[in-house]
């Protein structure tokens, strides 16, 4: 519980823009679950999260090394996680999430590329829920927006749109790609579906 409190207060700090106040929350959390052993999956599963959090918040600091360092830590720690988590466990987290974090690691790092090469074996079906799935294809779209392709971007954005509207509606960020992509792709297919939808 300690840790599930300490991540969602990192969370508020990074969108706080205390990136520095988040990392050392989050590290300290990591160190204590790591004191564990890491004997249960539970456990592993929790670390795996915490390094997960850490890195993303590193990469949305710039810290390109600590947010590299860290998921590559998380990858290593999510080996031993079932492809699909139990309902019960606190930190639901498979190896398919700890990619879907390494995505945004990179997104976040402006290396759409790299971003696009660890997603691209990641599927829908790995997912639990709607809002999983969604998120996976509005991550993917904003790497394919960062690159420059207008065509896989509203193809990643219809497909979060069909599975989760609010990913696509609700999101700040993912509204101004749809605008941008509207305003400067208006024949692109998708697009103006996506415009519809979201009412930009």
């Amino acid at each position: 519980m300690a840790a599930a409190a300490a991540r969602e207060l990192s969370i508020v700090l990074r969108h706080q823009d205390q990136g520095d106040a988040a990392q050392r929350l989050i590290l300290d959390a990591a160190n204590k679950v790591e004191a564990t052993g890491l004997k249960t999956p539970a456990q592993a599963a929790a670390y795996a999260q915490m390094l997960c959090t850490t890195s993303y918040t590193a990469a949305r600091a710039g810290d390109r090394d600590q947010a590299q360092a860290m998921i590559c830590e998380a990858s290593q720690a999510a080996r031993r996680l079932p492809q699909q988590a139990p309902s019960t466990r606190l930190f639901p987290l498979t190896p398919a999430a700890v990619v879907l974090y390494e995505v945004g690691v990179h997104w976040a790092l402006g290396d759409a590329g790299a971003a696009l090469h660890a997603g691209r074996e990641l599927r829908a079906s790995q997912f639990p829920t709607a809002e999983r799935k969604g998120r996976m294809h509005t991550d993917l779209g904003r790497a394919w927006w960062q690159w420059g392709k207008a065509e896989q971007t509203a193809d990643e954005l219809l497909s979060a749109l069909r599975v989760s509207p609010g990913e696509v509606r609700d999101r700040p960020a993912i509204r101004k790609i749809v605008g941008d992509l509207s305003r400067r792709h208006p024949r692109v297919s998708g697009v103006r579906e996506l415009a519809a939808a979201t009412g930009v």
